[in-house]
């Protein structure tokens, strides 16, 4: 998927002496831009996603499957943003890090968008379960479920990325996929994922809403507004690069041949690469304006931190969150 972050692949498979003519005028640009946000992604998901993980473990219950699965998808946004500083050095530098570590890195890479991907339309879909026919979501929170619903998502992820690592090599121009067939594959593999799961959290969304116009909890409504947000950010911050990608695609099959298009397509792969980047650190802010119990918690944990800057050592304990939904056990919503 391209995460070398260069503005145009320049590996040998697909190299024309008259390209030339159609130069890529975008690097100057891109290398200072993204240094920059890719720099400032890294801090803020870092400290974003390893506070929501210590309120989850801390504070909430993870009996609840949709904790399970925030907290894996803050795993997997930490383990994307680790992978940020890798891109920049890239940038400057080139590809130092050997062949092994090429074929590694682009490999994690694929698995923590695919596990995005794959926690996100299971949410939905258990939100689905639990509001449209609670009964029969009601076996699906014991310990052995909740480790076989992650164990078979984390391996998906991993066989779907298997390909990202052996076909992937080191050039004089980078990191990158070692033929054509290779990128375009990965690039549809991709886009097949990504289109299946939008199609499932949409039935699932207009499944919810329809039977939430009927009900009068507001909790059920909270539930939903918070996990619609989540789904709409990843969208809207995915959607535009896998179509930026799709249309790369074209160019390496020359169905589009204008140098005007591949120019425009090298700044909106760009922007689109950016925005899309940058989505690891949106999840907590989320959190914060629309989970009312993690913005609780979070007021409590920061109450607590600046007491103790004051010395005062009797604190009262913070509560723990006593659940929210008597089908799901504790969620922070």
């Amino acid at each position: 998927m391209e995460p070398s972050g260069l503005p145009e692949s320049t590996t040998p498979f697909d190299y024309d002496p008259e390209s030339f003519l159609c130069e890529s005028k975008t690097f100057t640009f891109a290398a200072f831009s993204t240094t920059i946000l890719y720099f400032l992604v890294f801090l803020l998901s870092l400290v974003g996603n390893s506070l929501v993980l210590w309120v989850l473990v801390k504070y909430e219950s993870l009996e609840s499957l949709t904790n399970v699965f925030i907290l894996n998808l803050c795993l997997s946004d930490l383990v994307f943003s680790c992978l940020l500083p890798v891109w920049i050095l890239g940038y400057h530098w080139g590809w130092v890090l050997g062949d092994f570590l090429c074929k590694l890195l682009n490999m994690v890479f694929s698995i923590s968008l695919y596990s995005s991907i794959f926690f996100l339309t299971i949410m939905t879909i258990h939100r689905y379960l639990s509001v449209v026919s609670p009964l029969s979501s009601l076996r699906v929170h014991t310990l052995r479920c909740r480790v076989l619903v992650t164990t078979a998502v984390w391996v998906a992820s991993i066989l779907s990325s298997i390909p990202d690592a052996i076909f992937h090599k080191v050039f004089p121009s980078g990191c990158d996929y070692s033929g054509r067939t290779w990128f375009l594959a990965s690039v549809y593999q991709h886009n097949v994922f990504f289109l299946l799961s939008v199609g499932t959290i949409l039935f699932c969304n207009v499944e919810i809403l329809r039977t939430l116009f009927r009900s009068r909890s507001k909790r059920h409504h909270r539930t939903v507004r918070l996990i619609f947000t989540i789904v709409a950010a990843y969208f809207l911050s995915w959607a535009p690069y896998n179509l930026i990608l799709f249309l790369q695609t074209l160019l390496k099959l020359e169905v589009i041949q204008s140098c005007e298009v591949s120019q425009q397509l090298d700044y909106a792969l760009l922007i689109c690469r950016n925005v899309a980047f940058s989505h690891c650190c949106f999840n907590p802010v989320l959190y914060v304006f629309v989970g009312v119990k993690f913005r609780r918690h979070l007021k409590s944990l920061l109450r607590h931190f600046w007491l103790c800057r004051q010395q005062a050592p009797n604190l009262p304990p913070l509560p723990h969150s006593p659940g929210a939904f008597t089908y799901e056990g504790a969620s922070f919503y």
